[in-house]
């Protein structure tokens, strides 16, 4: 979504009132408790409804998110953790909180107990990756494009960018996507 955060809230607003979404707040009272995962994207998107939330008489957990909020327990993305939980970073919230579970006592999403098994194991297996990559022009990575299809022509836009990655050679996701497009087209 490349939305500036009024366009981001009214197009939250908008798909709510497509579909007759019922007010996050009333579904977390109504279960006594709610986890949201979201990206911080998302989060700004959301902030009345998680302002709602965070008035709600349940337990909230946010895992990701925008900012902290009074009456709800954020867990920050924490892109440290990758390795150790595995996957992407665009689908770390997601692995975060199914973590953020098996650290809960049963039915129940916060309490002082799971906090501290959860800030214990996330301390120990924090691991800041830090990568090395030279950046490359449009034109260096289409000709890698190029040849790495001429080479593998099966190979996919994510596979060619995970090679382009592992020779050393650094280019956003949504860049190389757009470059791949332009170059081999969608298919």
């Amino acid at each position: 979504m490349a939305f500036s955060s009024p366009e981001a809230s009214r197009w939250w607003d908008h798909l709510q009132h497509l579909d007759g979404t019922s007010d996050l707040s009333k579904i977390a009272t109504a279960a006594g408790r709610a986890l949201v995962v979201l990206s911080e994207t998302y989060a700004q998107a959301m902030q009345r409804d998680l302002r709602g939330l965070a008035a709600a008489d349940a337990e909230v957990v946010l895992i990701g998110g925008a900012c902290d909020l009074d009456g709800v327990l954020r867990v920050p993305a924490n892109a440290a953790l990758r390795q150790a939980l595995g996957g992407t970073l665009t689908s770390l919230n997601a692995r975060m909180a199914a973590s953020w579970l098996e650290y809960c006592t049963p039915g129940r999403l916060i309490s002082p107990e799971a906090q501290a098994r959860w800030d214990a194991w996330a301390s120990q297996a924090a691991r800041p990756e830090r990568y090395a990559r030279t950046p490359m022009s449009d034109e260096l990575v289409i000709a890698f494009i190029k040849e790495m299809k001429a080479l593998h022509p099966d190979s996919s836009r994510t596979r060619l960018l995970r090679l382009f990655r592992d020779k050393g050679m650094a280019c956003e996701q949504k860049r190389f996507a757009d470059l791949y497009t332009s170059t081999i087209g969608r298919g």
